[in-house]
Formats: structure tokens, sequence, C-alpha cells
């Protein structure tokens, strides 16, 4: 018969993870992607522009994040203006008042720190949870079981190494968005009350913290659900009588909430229509094996081999705190219109689950993990290196036809410090490779310091070796140099139904100066016809409009009907990387 408690844990297998390491580690991890780019497609550089939108208000900092910044009358997608203000005060400080970043490397300062925030609140949760009676290592007879912390202490560095290797966590959590900073204040949460147990008070101070930095972050709804879940849990905690007392609290932090979303009209509901939802299931149910991996594999492992304390009147913390957030997360992940990102909410959570699957995984699979790992991690970094070989020099032939053919007008140019550091992260890579295949003593985490390793390796080669190609794919500095250079110098430019990234490009790389025509389709029908009746004295104020290529025929039908040949369709400008993706410009002629 199984024990209902199946962590048999020796003392030696629970020896830190080097402390100098795992920080490098989570360091070098968090700071690649975020410097050395420009604001990338499409909700980095808007979350970006509406950022800028709050350092030109002209108004006191202290009040931004009381403040709805809007673009061209456009409001953000999503409510709450903390996540901008914090990237406006960056700005601000560091860029225009220092002097010592860019604007574009100062926005993304906070979201270092946000990034940063959410390893190290992953970690501390699941060390408080590992401290939990049901979760703590079975008594040998004769002594030698591990202690009680350093056990905790071990399936925390765990937990960190199964976030860095979660396949989705590589672009969503390196752009300055408002999902980065809800993601730390989901991981503050499942924190709060993870310590609620053994430190109440400082547990409430950080559950008021993640909870309204939650709500201000545009996320309310699940503020208030994840805050009702914890209060829940907490009442029927039969091993803490101290989370009981303080249950009543979180209520009452939960009504806060919706009074402040309230207040400060942050309710959005982004819910897809049920009939979609129902729909897209199967591309859900993909979506979720990539993007989870290989962390999913591990907490499924972690629910089966825990499965008979689900049958004890105690609840295991350990295990229904992060099963709780993660199963919430999905659900909202599976009504919503932006599933990938609501995802990424669930990887904290799952990771911890992750990290309780380590004491009762067997030899065997432990070895298809670090056998899977290792091929499929050095086979990406194979890849990574010739690619690269190839657009530097043209050989091997293919692959620089491929690159060529994906980006078309991209130069290539040798960076001697990606490249050296590139050179490092490769080496340090065949040194853990060494480490792990050697006969070391065993650790709980060693099973994913391959899967952590080589995410980590990956993302760094991509951040070095192709960045240049992948900033030229992702950004629009070069769309934006193709449409300037259509248009000239020119005073001002009217934009017509352009998407917002768009509208920021033009203003952020070229500083075109756009005038709005998106107010009203009867402004531009009004123009034309003060051109056509008075076409010798009558010019419009700017001699260009640019609009949105799905928009094309509908300005043409406008033209055509009002028979304004002043206005000709002059030049359709693709994204070099996105065929799907392009701007029309009209000029308006004497």
């Amino acid at each position: 018969m199984n024990s209902p408690n199946p962590s048999i844990v020796p003392q030696h297998a629970v020896r830190r993870f080097p402390l100098w390491a795992l920080c490098s580690l989570c360091l070098i991890y968090v700071v690649a992607g975020f410097v050395g780019r420009a604001p990338w497609k499409a909700a980095d550089i808007t979350a970006f522009g509406y950022m800028l939108e709050l350092t030109r208000s002209e108004l006191n900092p202290l009040v931004w994040p009381l403040l709805t910044p809007t673009i061209m009358g456009l409001p953000p997608e999503i409510d709450g203006s903390l996540v901008y203000s914090l990237g406006a005060w960056s700005i601000e400080l560091l860029a225009n008042q220092l002097h010592v970043l860019s604007i574009g490397l100062a926005s993304r300062i906070p979201f270092i720190g946000l990034m940063s925030l959410t390893l190290f609140c992953t970690w501390k949760s699941v060390y408080f949870l590992a401290l939990s009676p049901q979760a703590k290592p079975v008594e040998f007879a004769f002594g030698g079981q591990a202690d009680p912390r350093d056990y905790a202490l071990a399936l925390a560095d765990a937990s960190t190494l199964a976030l860095i290797a979660t396949l989705g966590l590589a672009q969503l959590g390196h752009e300055s968005t408002p999902t980065v900073g809800q993601l730390s204040m989901v991981s503050m949460i499942m924190l709060g009350f993870s310590m609620m147990a053994y430190k109440p008070y400082q547990a409430q101070v950080v559950l008021g913290i993640g909870l309204y930095g939650l709500t201000l972050m545009g996320a309310p709804s699940l503020g208030i659900i994840l805050g009702l879940i914890g209060a829940g849990v907490c009442v029927f905690d039969k091993d803490s009588n101290s989370s009981k007392q303080h249950s009543f609290m979180m209520l009452i932090l939960c009504l806060g909430l919706g009074i402040t979303a309230q207040v400060l009209h942050l309710w959005q509901w982004r819910i897809s229509p049920f009939e979609k939802t129902w729909d897209e299931l199967p591309s859900l149910g993909k979506l979720w094996i990539w993007f989870c991996w290989p962390v999913w594999p591990l907490v499924l492992w972690t629910l089966w081999r825990w499965r008979n304390q689900w049958a004890s009147a105690h609840w295991s913390r350990h295990l229904i705190i992060p099963l709780l957030f993660s199963l919430t997360i999905t659900f909202g992940a599976f009504i919503s219109y932006s599933q990938e990102r609501t995802l990424l909410l669930a990887l904290p959570s799952m990771a911890a689950l992750a990290a309780f699957s380590l004491p009762t995984l067997k030899r065997g699979v432990k070895a298809l993990i670090d056998w899977f790992t290792l091929l499929l991690f050095s086979g990406c970094a194979f890849v990574i290196w010739v690619i690269w070989i190839a657009y530097q020099t043209g050989w091997p032939t293919q692959p620089a036809k491929n690159v060529a053919k994906l980006i078309p007008g991209f130069v290539s140019h040798f960076s001697f410090s990606s490249f050296v550091l590139a050179i490092i992260a490769t080496l340090s890579w065949g040194f853990i490779v060494f480490w792990r295949v050697g006969r070391n003593p065993a650790a709980l985490w060693k099973t994913l310091i391959l899967p952590a390793g080589g995410a980590a390796l990956c993302w760094l080669l991509v951040m070095s070796l192709w960045l240049p190609p992948v900033d030229y794919a992702r950004s629009y500095a070069a769309f934006a140099r193709l449409i300037h250079a259509s248009t000239g110098e020119t005073s001002c430019v009217y934009a017509w139904k352009l998407n917002r990234a768009e509208m920021i490009a033009l203003e952020y790389h070229e500083h075109i100066k756009l005038v709005d025509f998106q107010k009203s389709d009867q402004i531009l029908n009004s123009l034309l016809d003060q051109i056509r009746e008075h076409p010798s004295n009558s010019n419009p104020q700017c001699n260009w409009v640019l609009s949105n290529g799905e928009h094309k025929e509908e300005i043409l039908k406008i033209i055509n009907k009002h028979q304004a040949g002043n206005w000709q369709l002059y030049k359709t400008i693709r994204k070099p990387s996105d065929p799907d993706e392009d701007v029309v410009i009209f000029r308006h002629t004497l």
C-alpha cells in the first residue's frame, strides 16, 4: 500500500544549489531580452507608447497611476495605469532627468525588477509550502532523514529552476507589458497565502500589496477570485489556527479591491463568446502542452504520487494552494481572448507543483528527462550557431537563403561582445552537462538543472547571436524607416485607422507627427468635399494619409465617391518580416 507521504528523502539529497550560481542564472535569464533591442510588436511597443504619453502629460508624476493615457484617443486594451506609470517614472528619472539610459531601456528597467520579483516569490512560496506538516519528508526509523528546513530550501531552488525552464516564460516574460506586472503580483499573492501559517502579519502585508497591485495592473476580477480562494483555503486549513483568524481580513481586502476597481473604473471583462471558446479548445490544449513545458508532466506526476493525501481530512497546503491557482488561471485562459498572456500567470504555481514531484521520481524517469533535455537543447544550440554562421558568412547557403527570405532587407553585422557572450554561454552549458553526467552526490534539484540551463542557454544565444535579425523582424524600426523614406520630411501626416503599434512606431522611431483621422469617418468625407469644391485654394493640413492595409478599399471608395482627384494612391509599404501587415500611403497633389 502506498504511503500517504511519498517523500522519502535522505539528508544527503537536500544539499543546496549554490546561491551564487542560482542568482547568476536568474540574473542572466532575466536581463537577456530586455537590453539591446527596440520595442517589439505589438503589445510591447504599445505599452511603451502609453508610458511615453504619461511623461508628456505635464502633470505631477504622482498622479500618473490615476490617469488613463490615450494614443490618438484610444485607451489601453488593459486598464490600470500602474504598470505604465512604473515605466514612465523610470523614463522620467533615468532618461529625461539623469540622462544615463536611453528612453527604450529606461522603460524596461522596472520590468527587470518585476521578473526578478516573480522568481523570488516563487522560490519563497515553495520554501514555506515545503515546511507544511504533510509536505515534510518521512522520518526514518534509525534517523538520517532530510532536515525539514534543508528539504524546503532544496525544493525552493528546484522550483526556481522549473520556472526558468518553462518555454512560455521566455518571450512574454521579457516584454514591458502589464502581463509581466500581473505575473509578479500573482506570484506575490501565492507567497502571501503560502506564508500565512508561519508569518501571518507579514503575509497580510504581502497579500495586500499583491492583491491591490494586481487590481491596479488591470486584473481586479482575478485578484478578487484568488483572494476568495485563498481565504477559503485558510478557513479549512486544519494545520494552522492563525490562518483562520486572518481569513476575515482577507475578505475585507477583497471587498476593498472591488470598491477600488469600481472607483477607478477598472472593471473590463475580456471574455470571448462561448461558441468561439469551445471551438478553440483543441488549440488551447496544444498551447498548454508547449507553453507549460516541461513543468506540466511533473505537475501531473505530483498529483498522482501525492494522490493519497487528497482523501485526507487535512488539506495539503503544499498541493491545494498552487493547484487552485493553476486551475483558476487555466480556466481564465480558456474563456479569455488573450490565452497566452493569461496562461503565463499560471506558471509560478505550476512550477511550485512541479517541485514536489522531485522527491518521488524514479531513477529511470530522471535519466529520461536528462537525456531528452540534453539532446533537445544541445540540438537547438547547434541550430542557432549554424544559422548565425550562415547569415554572417553566407555558408551554409540554404540557411542563409532562408534568413534572407524571412527577413528581406536585413543586413548582418558582426558584434564581438555578443560573440564572446555566446561563447561563454555555450562553454557553460558544456560544463553543466559534464557535471550532470558525472558521478556527483544526489540532489533534489539535479533533475531540473539541465532543463533550466538549456532554456537559459538557448534564450541567451537567441538574444546575443540572433538579436540583430530578431530585432529587425519583431520591431517596427525598419518599417518606420521605409514609410519615412516614402513621405520624406513633412510637417505632419494623417493617420487613418492605423493600429496603436504602428502609430507609436512612426512617432518614436522617425518622429513623424501624426494627425488623428480616426475619431470619425466623416472627417475625411468633409475634407474631400472641401477639396473637390475648391481645388485651387483649399489645401489639406497634411499632404499624406497613412492607412492600415485592411482599410485600403474603404478609402478608395470614399475618394471615388467624391471624385477627389487631389488624393491619389502613392505606395503600399509592407513590413519586411510580416506579409500580412502593410500601410497604404495616399498623397495629395495640386
